[in-house]
């Protein structure tokens, strides 16, 4: 059993947005990471059992009408208060599937993660405009980047 736990939450309602959320998955599962396990939950399945067991957390959403994904503000509904004064610092790092630009999206979850006290390890990863296979690339690099840090001790 691996010593330190990576949480994805991960909206994906579409083929692309699951591209994205599976090459987050291999980027954190490379081999190279030796010491870190990593559990993929869809936001209406996470909840704040899962955020306490996690030493980071990667937060996925699509931007819905200049916001967070319906489903991602309901994980955030559910996990809020029980999380508060138990995750402060918790390490998170965050991509969007932006249609349009994902200001309000990024602005969103960024005023929830700040509340918690959460510590961005990155800054936001927004996969902006018609899809490209680079976003593929990023979001792997996102996932490993994290695992690693995470697997080294550095985050």
């Amino acid at each position: 059993m691996a010593g330190k736990r990576l949480l994805l939450v991960a909206h994906a309602p579409s083929p692309n947005t699951r591209r994205l959320r599976d090459a987050v998955l291999a980027g954190a599962r490379a081999e190279e990471i030796e010491d870190v396990e990593t559990v993929c939950k869809p936001p209406l399945e996470a909840g704040p059992d899962d955020v306490k067991a996690a030493h980071a957390i990667i937060l996925g959403t699509t931007e819905n009408l200049g916001y967070m994904a319906g489903a991602l503000k309901d994980f955030f509904d559910r996990s809020y208060y029980p999380c508060l004064e138990e995750t402060q610092g918790l390490p998170y790092a965050l991509y969007i599937r932006a249609g349009k630009d994902g200001t309000g999206t990024e602005r969103a979850v960024q005023t929830i993660v700040t509340g918690l006290r959460w510590r961005a390890v990155r800054d936001p990863l927004v996969c902006r405009g018609e899809f490209r296979e680079e976003f593929i690339d990023q979001c792997e690099e996102l996932g490993m980047y994290v695992a690693a840090g995470l697997d080294a001790g550095v985050i």
